[in-house]
């Protein structure tokens, strides 16, 4: 099953030149008028509830002048733990925003868990991106009908939700608004601690898919910055894109959308146990729901909740960056929107000293020129790098801003390294192109590049299928976003360094600066450079890819772990897709 990321680049890149004549030929259905959209905030006080009681113990026990403390997440089993943790401690409130929510065994587990939270008493407040809400995940929608919950989705695409395929038509009918999406994610407890970073819900995030696994990280966020963060969640959650999603689907077409589901599931259970066995003619990898269910995969996976009491904090001044949804385009002919104009939200830190550095560093990222967005902002903020430079990017398809960024980071001696994707791990390899077009010359300005190593990939991939490898293993995706610099500052959030998250996707970002929390990063960051990437270099020869250290792999001049048809696939169609629908 293609990623929410490889879907939607396939909607835009595939979808438009194959159907458009076709669609704009037919009408689309419309989104709901005159929605009811009560407005409510995150929780007030909540130093008065016990996960702020707890904030408060741990930072005075550790003495620290920073009011903020913060854990990297970078294993799927401390992202998980996480997550569970806060839904157990919560006792006001949970606010949860995401990109997609799949509904499978992981996400299943956190969704019972907010059901119960709920019925204990918490207000539990769900805002997703609509974009993959078909189909299996459509039933992630049905918490909006339990008590005490109340789900919004934004940005919604109108019609039914039987299929993807089907919510096409309405898709290309409205595409300057369809493809402008929600690319947020918070998970907050009681206004007290929180979890931001790359990760959206779902068996690839958190290590347990089949087929295709993302390598993200994520941080939990303690004290006052979490305040800031339910601020942003408050001004998307109460804007006029948020549809509650009663508004937009009833119940029981819900129930209708579960029996088929289920339906389906037994067929496909009954072919794969009457199946010989045969491999496909063209030998390529095909994914398949065969093997355990949901249920068995979940009870096999028993992943503990984080002890928060124990748990290492940082404590460190940051700052956040969010994007205001005022970034994404009202519907047409919708009410004005009564929100600040696009442009982005800076929030301060609370204390002074290397605090008054970080909050020079974040007016530099929000100044007029260029510092409209979370991208625009941290390429400001690359403005102001003096030595070193380390970014994961899994999506790297970098615009004339970000090109000119880091020719001057390079004129001013500051060493540049990026960590992307492979045309082998990308999820969504059509997209490799958009960054393969400017590979040369980011090498002839002395950025190093290192793309992380996969499992074979073939012309099944092309369009964003995550198969199993030709191996039978499972394939390994980037998918964290992450900037270090100067060995000072650390960057965690949503965004990539691409057009979409610059020019369209609304994004956030943490931005920390702690030599500590930097250090960690970079170890890991270089761990996953060395030993489990190609390093791709210029010769006169043209373009070669290093082998990992240690790995035992030879060094190549095509695009590695690659098949032939894919490259040729990506080679005659790549010119094609322009880099801002990449």
């Amino acid at each position: 099953m293609p990623s929410s990321r490889a879907f939607s680049r396939h909607l835009r890149f595939g979808a438009i030149a194959l159907l458009l004549p076709l669609f704009l030929a037919v009408g689309c259905a419309q989104l709901p008028k005159d929605v009811e959209r009560p407005v409510s905030n995150a929780l007030a006080a909540p130093a008065d509830t016990p996960l702020g009681v707890l904030v408060q113990q741990r930072r005075g026990a550790e003495g620290t002048r920073f009011d903020s403390g913060f854990v990297l997440l970078s294993g799927p089993a401390a992202a998980y733990g996480s997550r569970l943790a806060l839904i157990e401690a919560a006792q006001k409130t949970l606010d949860l925003q995401y990109y997609a929510i799949h509904a499978d065994a992981s996400a299943g587990r956190l969704l019972r868990g907010l059901v119960e939270a709920a019925r204990r008493g918490v207000r539990v407040r769900v805002l997703l991106d609509d974009f993959h809400s078909t189909g299996r995940n459509a039933l992630v929608m049905q918490l909006a009908f339990e008590p005490n919950i109340e789900m919004r989705m934004f940005n919604p695409v109108a019609g039914a939700r039987g299929s993807s395929f089907g919510r096409m038509f309405n898709a290309l009918g409205d595409f300057d608004r369809v493809q402008q999406r929600m690319h947020n994610k918070l998970f907050i407890a009681d206004n007290a601690m929180g979890v931001t970073g790359g990760r959206n819900l779902g068996d690839a995030y958190f290590g347990i898919a089949q087929t295709g696994n993302f390598v993200d990280l994520d941080v939990l966020a303690a004290g006052p910055i979490v305040q800031d963060m339910s601020r942003s969640f408050d001004s998307y959650w109460n804007n006029e894109r948020s549809y509650p999603v009663q508004s937009l689907v009833a119940h029981e077409d819900l129930l209708k959308i579960r029996d088929r589901v289920r339906a389906a599931r037994v067929a496909q259970r009954e072919r794969d146990s009457n199946a010989d066995g045969a491999q496909p003619p063209d030998g390529e990898p095909r994914p398949s729901d065969a093997g355990p269910t949901d249920a068995q995969r979940a009870a096999a996976w028993d992943e503990k909740p984080l002890d928060l009491r124990t748990a290492t904090f940082v404590w460190a001044p940051a700052v956040m960056l969010a994007d205001k949804p005022a970034k994404i385009a009202a519907e047409a002919g919708s009410a004005p929107d009564t929100a600040p104009p696009p442009g982005l939200v800076v929030t301060r830190p609370r204390t002074a000293g290397a605090a008054r550095r970080l909050t020079a560093l974040a007016d530099a990222s929000a100044s007029a020129d260029g510092g409209e967005t979370v991208v625009s902002g941290l390429l400001e903020l690359i403005g102001q790098a003096r030595t070193d430079l380390t970014i994961i990017s899994p999506y790297f398809v970098p615009g004339p801003d970000m090109e000119r960024a880091f020719a001057a980071a390079r004129a001013r001696g500051v060493r540049v390294r990026v960590l992307t994707n492979s045309l082998a791990s990308n999820d969504a390899p059509i997209a490799h192109v958009g960054y393969a077009r400017h590979r040369e010359a980011l090498l002839a300005m002395g950025v190093e590049l290192y793309e992380l190593r996969s499992e074979q990939a073939g012309l099944g991939s092309a369009f964003g299928s995550s198969g199993a490898s030709a191996t039978g293993e499972s394939r390994s995706m980037l998918h964290s976003k992450v900037l270090v610099m100067d060995g000072q500052l650390l960057v965690v959030g949503s965004m990539n360094l691409d057009l979409r998250s610059q020019l369209q996707n609304t994004e956030l970002a943490l931005l920390i600066r702690s030599a500590e929390l930097s250090r960690v990063a970079i170890a890991q960051i270089e761990n996953a450079m060395h030993k489990g990437s190609w390093h791709v270099e210029q010769t006169e020869g043209g373009l070669v890819w290093r082998a990992p250290t240690g790995s035992g792999l030879t060094d190549t001049r095509t695009e590695p772990d690659a098949s032939v048809g894919l490259r040729l696939l990506l080679k005659l169609f790549g010119p094609l897709a322009p880099d801002e629908l990449l």
